[in-house]
């Protein structure tokens, strides 16, 4: 993870279409300076970031079911769950599956888990728009191969 550059997906796991699901990993960094303030002597991963985390497993999925001609905006995030906290170090297990696609807007189920113990869960509404520019779409294929993007996914553009 790199948390200054909001990257939280390290890699993909697997990637089914057919199923419409995804599964990535990500390991909480042992130092960042999102701990000096969150908390000082007790540091833990934000809410948020957790949220972050499977926004960004979400729209990976989305981008591969678009094959790569369209990318996905947070829009929504409703019935977050918050079951224990994460530390510094923790590997997690990052889930999502699409439930919905249409009219420029998906929705997922997504969860966060390690050890096969659940941390959080939450419903997300993305919204689905053509890349704004040609580098966001090169910049966004540069991250697909660094976090092992399946090359059978075809990357149209």
């Amino acid at each position: 993870m790199r948390l200054e550059y909001f990257q939280l997906i390290d890699r993909i796991v697997e990637l089914r279409l057919d199923d419409r699901t995804i599964s990535t990993e990500a390991t909480v960094p042992t130092t960042s300076t999102i701990f000096e303030g969150h908390f000082p002597g007790y540091p833990l991963m934000p809410g948020v970031l957790l949220v972050e985390t499977m926004a960004q497993t979400s729209g990976w999925l989305v981008v591969a079911a678009n094959r790569f001609e369209r990318m996905p905006f947070l829009a929504a995030v409703k019935d977050a769950k918050f079951r224990t906290f994460v530390t510094p170090g923790m590997v997690l297990a990052v889930t999502a599956t699409l439930l919905h696609e249409g009219s420029g807007y998906a929705v997922t189920k997504a969860s966060i888990s390690t050890k096969g113990k659940p941390i959080c869960d939450a419903v997300l509404t993305l919204r689905v728009m053509p890349f704004p520019n040609e580098e966001m779409s090169q910049q966004m294929r540069a991250q697909a191969d660094r976090i092992g993007f399946p090359s059978e996914v075809p990357a149209h553009g």
